[in-house]
């Protein structure tokens, strides 16, 4: 998280000036998360209390892990997915599209980034630079084209996640144990909304925020900005 903070800084700006951008003008920022426990990055920052209202999740079902982890990972394999999940949301110019998968090399993911591109979305990536450089360009995983997402986004965020994911190491263990992607990627994002927040702030602009509706007065406070949002937001 340190090293997120300190050696992110300048992409981190730079992405929350460009959310901020389209907030300013009441457009929707769009998130995905192609892959398994990378779908949670999406939802992380999506109705999310203390959260923006301008987020909209691409909620895909090809890859949750709730209709079979072995289905999940072997459609996050299949070329073409991913770009079939972008022409589905009508993506176009104008648009911004955060992809966030902490490996950045899965074939859904790069089908995504490159159809968005193709369609004059402007993309901001989160993921790992270091797992995607240093994993075989013929992994399994990867897209026809060997790329990594860092290297095709408009704006590229490395959420630091070391090789293979798990990090911690018990005495008479061989694997390692307890991934931090899921953590990395929460954190980096919410980074970006703390930052995207404070530039609009400085614009004068305070933007739609979910409350809990667990709170007192959530609904009430929800409800004053929901007619904006419904029908636009498809997963709302």
């Amino acid at each position: 998280m340190r090293r997120v903070l300190e050696e992110e800084r300048g992409p981190l700006d730079q992405a929350a000036s460009k959310l901020a951008d389209q907030i300013a003008v009441d457009r929707l920022v769009h998130i995905y998360g192609p892959g398994g426990h990378s779908n949670l990055a999406s939802q992380e920052v999506f109705f999310r209390a203390g959260g923006l209202m301008h987020i909209s999740a691409i909620l895909d079902e090809g890859t949750l892990l709730s209709n079979g982890a072995l289905r999940s990972m072997a459609i996050e394999r299949t070329p073409g997915y991913g770009k079939v999940v972008i022409t589905n949301q009508r993506l176009g110019e104008g648009d911004l599209l955060i992809l966030v998968n902490a490996y950045g090399i899965n074939a859904a993911l790069i089908d995504a980034a490159l159809e968005a591109r193709r369609r004059g979305v402007f993309l901001i990536g989160i993921s790992s630079f270091q797992h995607a450089a240093n994993t075989s360009p013929n992994h399994p995983a990867r897209h026809p084209t060997k790329q990594n997402l860092h290297e095709i986004v408009d704006i590229a965020i490395d959420c630091k996640v070391p090789i293979g994911d798990a990090i911690v190491r018990v005495p008479g263990m061989g694997e390692n144990i307890a991934a931090v992607s899921t953590f990395a990627n929460a954190f980096t994002l919410n980074c970006l909304v703390i930052r995207t927040v404070a530039r609009l702030a400085e614009r004068g602009i305070e933007p739609p925020v979910w409350r809990s509706g667990n709170a007192p007065g959530g609904d009430e406070a929800n409800a004053r900005f929901i007619e904006n949002f419904q029908g636009r937001v498809k997963a709302l």
